[in-house]
């Protein structure tokens, strides 16, 4: 079952859950036990449904999403085994939910229930403007009063045949059969009605129906598609799987407020836009291939494809036939004087009802232009320049090729003057004058501005010559011969992406052309000259035409018919009015980052956490038309000042918004009409916990105290620092009472110094002086020796008493009392240092350390100066100094 609540949402009974269409979006909301549900209505504010041994409804909550409540929970005793519940109406306060076995009866103002049991089982319940109904197998045709069963029927008719649905008319009822059509029962009476369709109806089983709101009849059957048959009996439609459906089973027929008839199939869901502007026609077979030109002429309607040119009676069901001759590609339809041109890419054909006859093969030949005052004469643009056609004696024939211009002129116009321009993809826009038997030009210009530009298009509309491409739309200046871009006809293509430059002029003065989203087209307003700029909301996406080669005849006043990959569609402007729809929102999440998204109340106002700040609109206007979307602009105020562009795109998320209040408001429009309403909701993103006025209370706190430690703190580090002060000044006085101390120590020892340095030089006089009075009593004695050889007694007493003078025991033993006192220790030392050092080694040591010669050495030894070097080099040896370190040295660093 299909339905459709207040809001114009679509809900389906499917084999997952409740499914629900909002027109932007589709959600389902899964079966309460797991099972198929069978049926759905909508009631209110709520959505009845039933399935496998449960029924109950679903209201929508806050967040705007649906939630079920059983009413079954309660009569878990009445429902039989293995019971489903496959049919649901409504009828002033009641609910009835229709099983095969019995029919409950919900009176939602006491929700109190009465159960129907009939004897046999039941066939199908009927809702007409008078009452309720259902049919029995083997027991007629009932109406409910009272809350039981009451017969109406037992006919024969009404036994041997399955009624699908019954209908109320001329005070009586209309019921429709599986396989017998329809039969008029009043007043007991049952007759036949016959319908254009009964041959079809015989051969197909039908199992669902509904009267539509224009008072005909949608017939769904097994196997044989859809039939629209008129209140008359006229069959309107029949619409089978080849025609456009999914498939040929129609489960279900639902007309929702739009007058679209939704078709639930055994595998699927369609819509079938009956009031649309739109017609459509589909080739799945390939045979007519990417329509790139059409025309209406003498009644027929011919279609030039990339398979060839085909043609079928006007508003007729008719297949189309292909005309012989015109195999390849067709690139334009052209009709002059009654005769109908074809563009080729074989050259020129002239077509007359279904026979083709070929007038110039030289080259493919893409478009064809009157001449200026010469109606038996037409240009042609080909593959290789342009070409004149001439009509003689009621014969169009190629008269001559114009020399000079060899370009691919697919698009060209030509003025009163004889001047042609020419647009040319990849060079440019031409521009040259043919002589007066236009046969030559004499040469041509290329415009530098405008330049080329792919799917550039140039036709002449209301006297102008216009160029288009992707940097706008260009209009000639007759004086000046320079094209001019037209800031308000290139505003289409800022705000819309461009396409394709192709420009189109139909007969009633209308300029089309093709952009991303829209069809566009500039008419002359009624009041004033000024263009008037009109869409027609069909993207390109569906249009499905090729870029480029997008093509748009006039058929009639209204009527235009538009060529597509794989067949084309008809659009009546005068139908383009649309209902004023309702802007609704239909969720808004918020989450955390990297976290699930939650819903949120629709209702508004609402409050966020700070760290919820990554919030998510969807809204949608419920129109379901194929070829017709809906747009969409949003303002967020606190965030931004100006409304978004249009988008249609049904959602917006808004990412990190920073704390503080807004309001949120979108607005939908279709073609040209708004919506009736501006959507709006405000709520406020809350400032984080460490910002609330708490949180500033807290701080205010914790700044005292901290004001109060930190002056504290003050107190402390300047008394600390006086402290210091004191204490540093205190070691001051201590370091230059040390300094003083150390001063006084370097003056004692200076002294100690000056005192060592004096005894050493005492010593060195005292040393000097033994060496010279032993050097002075070594003479005297030499000299006395010199006399004692002549015997003298005398003499030689004198020289015993100056030889215990000059006694080397004596000398030395003097001299280390007085060296022990200059340098305390060294002795000591020196014999730590080499423990076989004997006396007189340490003698020579001592002698050394005076930094005394070898010669000064001698006299104090009482050796000669060759015995103290052989001392000094023994003594060498003992101490085992290295060759280069010397002897002196060494004592002097002990």
């Amino acid at each position: 079952m299909i339905t459709q609540d207040d809001n114009q949402f679509v809900y389906f009974a499917n084999n997952e859950g409740l499914l629900e269409f909002n027109g932007s979006n589709w959600s389902l909301y899964p079966s309460p036990n797991e099972t198929i549900i069978r049926s759905a209505k909508s009631i209110g504010d709520r959505i009845y449904t039933g399935c496998y041994m449960e029924f109950g409804y679903w209201k929508r909550q806050s967040n705007g999403l649906l939630k079920y409540f059983s009413l079954s929970k309660n009569l878990k005793d009445k429902i039989l085994d293995d019971e489903q519940i496959w049919n649901i109406i409504d009828f002033d306060q009641w609910v009835v939910f229709q099983s095969l076995n019995q029919i409950f009866l919900y009176d939602t103002k006491t929700s109190r229930f009465k159960i129907i049991h009939p004897k046999s089982a039941i066939s199908r319940a009927f809702k007409t403007n008078d009452g309720i109904y259902y049919q029995t197998y083997g027991e007629g045709l009932f109406e409910i009063e009272n809350g039981t069963g009451k017969l109406i029927s037992n006919n024969q008719t009404i036994l041997k045949n399955k009624i699908v649905n019954l209908f109320s008319k001329d005070g009586g009822l209309l019921i429709q059969t599986q396989f017998n059509g329809f039969f008029n029962f009043s007043d007991g009476i049952i007759s036949k009605w016959n319908t254009e369709a009964d041959t079809d109806l015989l051969n197909s089983s039908i199992y669902s129906s509904q009267q539509l709101n224009d008072g005909a009849f949608a017939l769904g059957s097994v196997s044989n598609g859809i039939f629209i048959i008129s209140k008359e009996g006229k069959l309107l439609y029949h619409i089978t799987q080849n025609k456009g459906l999914s498939n040929n089973t129609a489960l279900s027929i639902f007309e929702d407020f739009d007058k679209n008839l939704w078709i639930g199939l055994d595998n699927g869901i369609n819509c079938i836009n009956l009031n649309s502007p739109v017609r459509s026609f589909s080739d799945d077979t390939g045979i007519l291939g990417t329509v790139y030109t059409s025309i209406l002429h003498n009644e027929n309607l011919y279609v030039g494809t990339n398979q060839g040119l085909f043609y079928k009676k006007y508003n007729s069901n008719e297949d189309f036939k292909f005309i012989s001759g015109t195999k390849g590609q067709v690139w334009s339809l052209f009709s002059h004087k009654g005769t109908l041109f074809c563009g080729h890419d074989s050259g020129t054909f002239i077509i007359s009802e279904n026979n083709s006859r070929h007038i110039f093969a030289h080259s493919g030949t893409w478009k064809f232009e009157t001449v200026p005052g010469q109606e038996d004469l037409l240009l042609q643009g080909n593959y290789y320049g342009l070409s004149i056609l001439e009509n003689k004696n009621g014969q169009w024939n190629f008269k001559n090729k114009i020399d000079g211009f060899d370009y691919s002129s697919k698009y060209f116009e030509i003025t009163k003057s004889l001047e042609v321009y020419v647009s040319h993809e990849y060079k440019g826009v031409f521009r040259f004058q043919l002589d007066k038997n236009l046969t030559k030009t004499a040469q041509f210009d290329t415009y530098k501005n405008p330049s080329k530009g792919k799917n550039a298009s140039l036709t002449q509309f209301n006297g102008n010559i216009y160029y288009s491409y992707k940097e706008g739309i260009f209009k000639l200046n007759k004086k000046t011969k320079q094209f001019e871009k037209q800031e308000d006809l290139s505003q289409v293509f800022k705000k819309d992406d461009y396409t394709s430059g192709k420009l189109m002029v139909d007969n009633s003065n209308r300029l089309w052309f093709f952009t991303k989203n829209y069809i566009n087209y500039f008419s002359f307003g009624k009041l004033s000259s000024q263009l008037k700029h009109n869409i027609v909301p069909i993207p390109s996406s569906l249009t499905n035409s090729m870029l480029g080669y997008e093509n748009i005849t006039q058929i009639s006043n209204s009527i235009y018919l538009i060529g597509t990959t794989d067949g084309y569609y008809t659009l009546n402007i005068d139908e383009l009015k649309f209902n004023k729809y309702k802007i609704s929102m239909s969720s808004i999440t918020v989450n955390k980052t990297n976290e699930n998204l939650q819903f949120a109340s629709i209702k508004g106002p609402s409050d966020f956490k700070f760290a919820e700040n990554n919030i998510t609109f969807s809204y949608t206007v419920p129109e379901f038309n194929k070829y017709i979307n809906a747009e969409f602009q949003y303002i967020l105020e606190g965030s931004q000042e100006t409304w978004s562009e249009w988008s249609t795109k049904p959602t917006i998320n808004f990412k990190n918004l920073p704390a503080g209040d807004y309001t949120f408001k979108v607005r939908g429009k279709i073609g040209n009409d708004s919506s009736e309403n501006v959507a709006s909701y405000s709520f406020t993103i809350l400032k984080p916990w460490y910002r609330t006025n708490l949180a500033v209370f807290i701080y205010m706190i914790i700044l005292c105290i901290m004001a109060y430690f930190i002056n504290r703190a003050y107190k402390n580090y300047y008394h600390r620092q006086k402290e210091k002060l004191i204490e540093e000044n205190n070691r001051l006085l201590e370091i230059k009472e040390l300094e003083t101390e150390q001063q006084l120590m370097k003056i004692k020892n200076q002294q100690l110094e000056d005192d060592f340095e004096s005894k050493n030089r005492e010593l060195a006089a005292s040393t000097m002086s033994l060496i010279k009075k032993n050097e002075f009593l070594s003479r005297i004695k030499d000299d006395l020796k010199k006399d004692s050889e002549e015997g003298s007694r005398n003499i030689k007493s004198v020289i015993t008493t100056i030889n215990k003078n000059i006694s080397e025991e004596d000398t030395w033993n003097i001299f280390k009392d007085a060296f022990n006192n200059a340098d305390k220790d060294f002795l000591k030392k020196v014999k730590a240092l080499h423990p076989t050092l004997t006396p007189n080694d340490l003698r020579l040591c001592a002698y050394l350390r005076l930094n005394l010669s070898s010669k000064e050495i001698a006299p104090l030894l009482n050796i000669s100066v060759r015995s103290v070097e052989i001392k000094r080099y023994r003594l060498r040896k003992k101490m085992e100094l290295a060759h280069e370190e010397g002897l002196v040295e060494h004592i002097l660093s002990i």
